[in-house]
């Protein structure tokens, strides 16, 4: 079992208070697809390359589960109510057959080794993503602030 220990979400909750609602999940999106593009990019890298190539170039990050995945995510997190989540996958038909093998094949991983290799970074990224969004946000919102005051 991986245990991951994460600090200052009271913190981050307290800056993200100073914005309105739709601003701060606006915040968190941007950082966490900053965060987590580059595993879909190492992703793209560490896949099989077969005949038509396309699942070597078919990791990309999303907001948006199938219909199947969004279902099954449902009944997984029933009580989570999460204001941003994000996913990092493919879109190739074939993709889970690639990742974990099947009868015909052994598996062929890409995503997994991809989060393995990017996990500390990722982590480190949207710390630090997030830091520098609030404070760009916070900027923004006080030139606003002056320009409409200038305009009285």
């Amino acid at each position: 079992m991986v245990k991951i220990r994460l600090e200052g979400f009271a913190a981050l909750d307290r800056e993200l208070a100073q914005f309105p609602k739709a601003t701060g999940k606006s915040v968190l999106r941007r950082t966490l697809k900053s965060a987590a593009l580059p595993i879909a990019t190492t992703a793209n890298s560490l896949a099989p390359v077969g005949p038509t190539a396309s699942y070597s170039k078919s990791f990309s990050y999303s907001t948006k589960l199938n219909k199947r995945q969004a279902s099954l995510h449902r009944k997984a997190f029933k009580n989570d109510k999460q204001s941003v989540e994000g996913f990092v996958g493919t879109n190739d038909p074939a993709g889970v057959q690639q990742e974990f093998g099947n009868q015909n094949h052994g598996p062929q991983p890409a995503l997994r080794p991809a989060w393995d290799s990017q996990k500390e970074q990722t982590l480190d990224r949207i710390g630090k993503g997030l830091w520098d969004e609030i404070q760009k946000t916070a900027a923004r919102a006080a030139r606003k602030t002056a320009r409409l005051a200038a305009k009285g």
